[in-house]
């Protein structure tokens, strides 16, 4: 019967506010209409003397009148208020007379109200004057309000329609550390797909990478330091989507200058950011860690508690605060947390577990493993870059301000276990485990979220990264695994280039006083390589 009325009778959080701004403008309104009597009756008998006692009595009996009948006619009015489809909408109340609806509705209350306290002995009726007088206000204020209520409404969606923006059509994409692991890979993808590339790096690790792209179409470097304004700004212009890859990236390497690190890592960071939405750019994804988790036996999700047990860690959650606190309506930062990226890529890298232990096997035929019960999530840097690539194809409104872990529930594995796999891959290795672990690393993570969502699922095992790996050493694609070219840390502990980039450091000093640097240890510590 409800349904055939087209009456609903749940009470939402929206009808409830309705029905409490009613009430309020009702009695206010009857307030209005005493205090209007009062002021006629001191006018008219302005030319004789009242006694304070009469006007008390006058006061008194006002008072009286309200307090014993306003809440009657209150609950009049919101029954008849209800069933005239203030509160549900009803099609009569939602169409073209809808103001005569109000009107009819306000003086059917009224009289059904004058009628009961004519009738009923122990009701005070209002004076005649005051009960015509608070029809008239209350029929003006429900009408004012809803007719102020409709401007308003028309007024936002005029504006909405004059500064909304159209979907922005992504073409221009800007890595910065294009010339990395995950970046080197990601801009060939790029590329691919038909995008406009801009990458702005440094080249601390060299230009082998990305050499072969210069010259072609729909590709433009810059080479920079991304603690350099001037470089981000140049490099930013007409770029509808910023890709940060760029920062020292491990434990090890970061430990060797603090100071520098957070410089790079959180200072240079929130200044990117910053540039990236006074350009107007929508899109900004960042590369973060699941290290960020330290330390855990449980398993662990984007709402878990975070541990981080290392510089490297502290910069990228003190990095995630800053661009989320950034995000508004005109910049939708999205934190991807990457599991241990494994694999082959233009920059290859052999500091990585995977990575590391899978060489050692080809080539010096045994493999030391420290500890070996810790757990670790992997990842192929094919598929993080390809999980970047799904993110910025993805609607903006499932990622905006949001962190993601991105790698595969499958692949969390023990380190130990790894070994086995490597000794499957290369029979003639020899597994050495050697007691506890110094790093304190121990976490398995959850990766249903940036799946469900984006409905990306890595395509590569860990088994097939191995795999990979040992064809490339065998047909002699990696000349020499211990070249430090290969290595975050060792790079970045050679006396020459540490020289170099703190010759070269720009950062500007209001960046690195709000980034947040008082809060991170910065103190170097001794890495293990």
């Amino acid at each position: 019967m409800k349904e055939k009325l087209g009456v609903s009778l749940r009470l939402t959080v929206e009808v409830i506010e309705r029905i409490i701004a009613d009430v309020l403008m009702l009695n206010m309104a009857i307030i209005a209409a005493f205090v209007a009597r009062l002021l006629v009756f001191l006018y008219l008998e302005r030319q004789s003397i009242v006694s304070v006692s009469f006007l008390s009595s006058v006061l008194d009996e006002s008072l009286s009148d309200y307090l014993n009948s306003a809440g009657l006619l209150t609950l009049i009015c919101l029954i008849i208020f209800w069933f005239s489809g203030f509160y549900t909408y009803g099609r009569a109340y939602r169409g073209r007379y809808k103001a005569l609806i109000v009107f009819q509705a306000v003086t059917l209350s009224y009289l059904l109200f004058g009628f009961l306290t004519f009738f009923v002995p122990f009701l005070n009726p209002f004076p005649r004057s005051v009960l015509s007088s608070a029809w008239i206000h209350t029929v003006v204020a429900l009408e004012v309000a809803r007719f102020w209520s409709y401007l308003w409404k028309q007024t936002i969606r005029a504006e909405s329609r004059i500064y909304a923006e159209p979907p922005r059509v992504i073409r221009n994409i800007l890595v910065i550390g294009g010339a990395g692991y995950i970046g080197s890979i990601l801009v060939r993808q790029l590329l691919e797909r038909g995008y406009n590339v801009t990458v702005l790096d440094a080249l601390i690790y060299g230009d082998e990478s990305i050499r072969e792209l210069y010259g072609k179409p729909r590709f433009e470097f810059v080479k920079g330091d991304l603690r350099d304004i001037g470089s981000v700004v140049s490099a930013m212009q007409g770029i509808d989507v910023v890709v940060h890859l760029g920062a020292l990236v491990g434990d090890p390497a970061c430990a060797i200058d603090g100071k520098l690190t957070i410089e790079i890592n959180l200072a240079a960071t929130r200044m990117i950011a910053e540039v990236a939405k006074g350009f107007g750019v929508q899109r900004f994804i960042f590369a973060s860690t699941c290290s960020v988790y330290g330390a855990s036996e449980q398993l662990l999700d984007e709402k878990s508690e975070l541990n981080a047990v290392s510089l490297y860690a502290r910069t990228k959650i003190a990095s995630e605060e800053v661009l989320l606190a950034l995000a508004g309506d005109r910049f939708a930062p999205t934190i991807l947390r990457f599991a241990t990226i494994f694999g082959l890529s233009p920059r290859p890298r052999f500091d990585l577990v995977v990575n590391l232990l899978t060489a050692r096997a080809m080539v010096d035929k045994t493999i030391t493993i420290m500890g070996g019960q810790q757990w670790r999530p992997f990842l192929h840097v094919a598929d993080a870059a390809e999980a970047i690539v799904r993110c910025l194809e993805a609607p903006v409104e499932l990622v905006k301000g949001e962190i993601f872990n991105v790698g595969s529930d499958r692949e969390n594995y023990q380190i130990i276990e790894v070994g086995e796999l490597i000794k499957r891959a290369v029979p003639d290795v020899t597994v050495v485990t050697n007691g506890e672990d110094p790093d304190e690393r121990d976490y398995r993570v959850s990766f249903q979220k940036f799946s469900n969502r984006v409905g990306f699922i890595p395509s590569k095992t860990v088994e097939e990264g191995i795999e990979e790996m040992k064809w490339q050493i065998e047909k002699g694609e990696v000349s020499d695994y211990r070249n430090p070219n290969y290595s975050n840390y060792k790079t970045l502990a050679d006396e020459g280039m540490a020289v170099r980039i703190h010759r070269d450091d720009p950062t500007s000093p209001l960046y690195l006083a709000g980034s947040g640097f008082s809060r991170l240890d910065a103190t170097p510590a001794s890495p293990q390589p």
